[in-house]
């Protein structure tokens, strides 16, 4: 099966669609059950330490140990349940201030647990006038669960190593992966002991019921938004690979059809994670913007091979069965505040680019940098929807140190190209320092920060 390989969709978005407000009080809401949340994780060691009841070394040590180990497992079952993927919380949150808060937390988890480790090892050195290597022995010989608990502190720490971005893009995509979806394995490791040592939860009572309640709330919360929503949106699509076209050297978009998909509810800008039922995909799913807007019709994403998975897709055949988690992300046209935009883009950040001029309101400028012509993918759609929606279109050519691209991005270069650049809605997407210095250009021409739009990929 094949569809039409028009390169402009017949659909535009009507240029009156008004923006959506952001949702701050879907934010204000969850940052009330966060904290309220906390509270209650921390008021079992609250209400279960008498007054006077730390007076020396060791016992404020294993008290600050004690404090530390509960913030820790209630910050990990938060972090699992941002990982959940529950649609309501991208709508109450928004894709960037979700990604903004996974990795804040994430960051606050790493410390919280090692905190929590060295007070309580230190702690009870002091009380039995031990050495740290015997106390450290002693705690994992004779404590049921300990071992246990070390090695999820083990697999927190890796999943925390590989969320620095330098580290992230030096890894393989997979392994990044696979040790993100470890913490749900660290979640089960870490359960025992909290509950077989924890001083405050080993015993029935109010402590312990709070954090039962917590352990079912964010079971719950993974099971319907891993598990039961992608199985009901594929259920109700059936999407598969209509066609795979060649854009150009190492770069193909894929069509693909299915029922319904004017219910799918997705938007230009939006991303999906795809599983490609094929031999040697079906097990790994990748998020890829769509590079055109829906039309009902199909979907179309746009792929350049980086790696084995990507290589692998370009030989796909037409009627492959996919199975997808979606859409995502707020890098939409419902986010502008303003009625014209600028959109700046490279690499393969021009295939959400490209869908969103479709979108957005007319007049928009489009800035496309690249280091050779070749490079310029989707060039030929890019230029007749220019021209269908009076778009500027800028092709900005050569190596970063030239002097044209490097005169552009500055506060002067870029002002001149964009006269009323402080009045328009700023898009980017596309390698980090491109990302960085146009942050840094928008910065000194005071665009105010809710006009920049940047890719949940780039968070």
């Amino acid at each position: 099966m094949t569809v039409p390989r028009e390169r402009v969709a017949s659909r535009l978005t009507a240029p009156s669609a008004r923006p959506v407000e952001h949702n701050n009080a879907g934010r204000f809401l969850i940052r009330t059950l966060f904290w309220g949340g906390l509270a209650l994780a921390v008021l079992p060691w609250w209400l279960g330490t008498k007054t006077g009841s730390i007076d020396t070394t060791a016992e404020l040590l294993q008290a600050a140990g004690r404090v530390t180990g509960l913030i820790a497992g209630y910050l990990l079952l938060v972090q699992v349940m941002l990982m959940s993927r529950l649609a309501i919380l991208e709508r109450w949150i928004g894709a960037r201030h979700l990604g903004l808060w996974h990795r804040e937390l994430g960051g606050a988890v790493l410390v919280m647990i090692l905190s929590h480790a060295a007070l309580i090892t230190v702690g009870y050195s002091y009380a039995d006038n031990v050495g740290l290597v015997s106390e450290l022995r002693t705690l994992l010989t004779t404590y049921e669960d300990m071992v246990t608990a070390f090695i999820a502190a083990g697999m927190l720490v890796c999943v925390g190593l590989l969320s620095v971005r330098a580290l992230r893009q030096a890894v393989p995509y997979e392994l990044w992966y696979f040790m993100h979806l470890s913490a749900y394995l660290a979640l089960l490791l870490g359960f025992a002991h909290q509950f077989s040592n924890g001083q405050e939860l080993f015993k029935p009572g109010l402590g312990r019921n709070v954090w039962i309640g917590f352990y079912v709330v964010a079971i719950a919360v993974v099971v319907v938004g891993r598990v039961v929503g992608p199985l009901a949106l594929n259920l109700r699509h059936r999407l598969r690979i209509a066609d795979v076209v060649t854009e150009g050297p190492g770069m193909v978009s894929i069509y693909i059809t299915g029922n319904r998909l004017d219910d799918l509810d997705a938007r230009a800008g939006q991303f999906f994670r795809w599983r490609f039922l094929a031999r040697g995909l079906w097990w790994q799913a990748h998020p890829f913007s769509l590079s055109a807007a829906p039309n009902g019709r199909w979907l179309r994403l746009t792929v350049k091979a980086v790696g084995d998975h990507t290589h692998r897709m370009r030989s796909m055949r037409p009627g492959t069965r996919i199975f997808v988690e979606g859409p995502w992300g707020d890098f939409t046209a419902s986010r502008r505040v303003k009625q014209r935009a600028l959109l700046i883009a490279a690499g393969s950040g021009i295939a959400p680019i490209r869908a969103l001029l479709e979108e957005l309101p007319p007049e928009a400028v489009v800035i496309y940098r690249a280091n050779k012509v070749h490079d310029l993918h989707l060039r030929h759609e890019l230029e007749k929807l220019s021209e269908l929606r009076h778009a500027q279109l800028w092709f900005v050519i050569g190596d970063r140190r030239d002097p044209q691209p490097r005169r552009l991005f500055t506060p002067g270069g870029m002002r001149e190209l964009v006269p009323d650049i402080a009045d328009r809605d700023v898009y980017l997407c596309g390698p980090d320092g491109l990302v960085e210095q146009s942050l840094h250009v928008l910065r000194r021409l005071r665009v105010p920060r809710r006009q920049i739009h940047l890719d949940p990929f780039e968070l």
